[in-house]
């Protein structure tokens, strides 16, 4: 792939406007140094007293907001996706704990118990097809103000069916695909490809409108979770396509999975051993059913279907199985086989909230009042951004020059303490210097194996105070 944008934080932010030149520097200045020291608190990476309170007044002025932080950051990645012919645009809802033992955060919400408080964020994040991440577009946050304990699951389940889809905190899976239809729009020369999870399978979210006025339609993929009929009387989705031929089949690697808790009894999130699983591929076209609303009626909805099911599992396992529905066409092999690799590429916005809970942990960070707590959240976005741009870009472009993205004094001091041989006449590559960074923060080299945003970020933060020491000490310092 070819890149002609950099990831300079500065740049990111260079169009923000808080209200006061002085507000957009000091955002320039922090988002600097967090992007230096992304794991260290917010003190420890902005060192001087002065610059420490002069950060949290930021965060804490009624003028600064996540959208007004993040303002120049979108703009940004809008400006990449219509450089691409395919934008693969995902988003996904992740909870962001912030229980405290003592005090709690002024603002924060209960979440899955009345004992547990913080906030949820749903980001909408756009990658390139080869994984890497070209940054948010759009991103909303909210808090529940109670949990209902007193109410029978009965209860619950008939309130869920009265209440407007608006009402919900459903809506912002349409509230995002509406973002997305609207990158479309604006990027005539990109295909935009929409992805979500199984939480996004409700039917307005297929019924939405996705066409644009030049003609190159948002493209949707979802992993189907609902039984859902066909306009066919007795027909179900997963009926439909299981009565089809097999297109191909395949081999998947299986990752071991942990639940959270010892009480976990959904089946995606319970324990999973490693395996290789053979998989059969099957497709077909469908027309949706609506289901009753009590204040609206939904129209038919075609969508294209793809099956990707395990043939035997071992015993005691559940199979492995995706039911993805997608309005990208099915008629080859070939295609098929996209809209697969397409999903697979969902996961980089897992890696993309591990980066911002591990690296940045934002989770940690100790704020008296939420929104002071979302600011400082959406500066870390950026940073979680940079970071694992700077990991895939190193796979993805592993002949680039180092220098495209990094500083001649950080590639010189890394290479002196990693290597501990003389300089080079020429750069390395970009791939090599990720590497180099990498074993600074734990990577042990392979050749099989590629390091991960983790080793990633550690090394970053080693990498610029060496090179501040390079600038102090080394053979250009008395010029300096």
């Amino acid at each position: 792939m070819e890149v002609d944008w950099d990831v300079d934080l500065e740049h990111e932010v260079a169009s923000c406007e808080l209200g006061d030149e002085r507000l957009n520097n000091r955002l320039r200045e922090v988002l600097v140094a967090f992007g230096k020291a992304p794991h260290l608190s917010i003190p420890a990476a902005l060192g001087g007293r002065n610059d420490i309170e002069a950060a949290y007044r930021m965060f804490a002025n009624p003028r600064v907001t996540p959208e007004k932080i993040l303002s120049g950051h979108f703009a940004n990645t809008r400006e990449r996706i219509r450089k691409l012919a395919v934008s693969l645009l995902v988003q996904d809802t992740t909870e962001v704990e912030l229980t405290r033992p003592q005090q709690q955060v002024l603002g924060a919400g209960p979440m899955s118990s009345d004992r547990q408080f913080g906030a949820f964020l749903h980001p909408l994040v756009a990658f390139h097809p080869a994984g890497v991440p070209l940054g948010a577009v759009w991103e909303k946050h909210w808090t529940r103000s109670a949990i209902d304990t007193s109410s029978t699951p009965d209860e619950k389940h008939k309130k869920r069916k009265q209440t407007p889809l608006e009402d919900k905190e459903s809506i912002r899976w349409i509230e995002g695909l509406r973002v997305a239809r609207d990158v479309a729009e604006a990027s005539p020369d990109t295909q935009c490809i929409l992805m979500c999870d199984s939480e996004s399978d409700i039917y307005e979210f297929f019924a939405e409108p996705r066409h644009t006025s030049h003609g190159r339609s948002l493209e949707i993929l979802v992993r189907g979770c609902q039984p859902r009929a066909t306009t066919i009387k007795g027909l179900s989705v997963l009926e439909a396509v299981r009565a089809t031929p097999c297109r191909y089949t395949a081999t998947i690697q299986v990752k071991a999975r942990t639940p959270k808790t010892q009480v976990e009894t959904r089946q995606r999130r319970t324990e999973r051993t490693p395996r290789t699983a053979q998989v059969e591929v099957r497709v077909c076209s469908v027309m949706l059913r609506p289901p009753p609303r009590p204040d609206r009626c939904l129209p038919a909805v075609p969508v294209n279907v793809i099956l990707v099911e395990e043939v035997s599992p071992p015993p005691g396992e559940k199979p492995l199985q995706w039911l993805l529905l997608t309005t990208l066409p099915i008629d080859t092999d070939e295609q098929i086989r996209a809209g697969v690799d397409y999903y697979c590429g969902r996961w980089g916005i897992e890696v993309y909230f591990k980066t911002l809970k591990s690296g940045c942990r934002i989770e940690e960070r100790q704020f008296e009042f939420l929104n002071r707590e979302l600011n400082a959240i959406a500066t870390y976005m950026i940073v979680a951004w940079r970071i694992m741009a700077l990991c895939r870009l190193g796979r993805a472009c592993p002949e680039l020059s180092c220098e495209v993205m990094f500083e001649t004094s950080e590639w010189k001091a890394v290479y002196l303490i990693v290597e501990k041989k003389p300089l080079p006449k020429k750069p390395p590559t970009l791939n090599q210097m990720i590497r180099l960074i990498a074993v600074l923060g734990g990577y042990v080299p392979r050749n099989t194996t590629e390091p991960g945003t983790q080793t990633l970020w550690i090394g970053l933060q080693r990498m610029h105070d060496l090179a501040n020491c390079y600038d102090t000490f080394g053979p250009n310092a008395a010029d300096n």
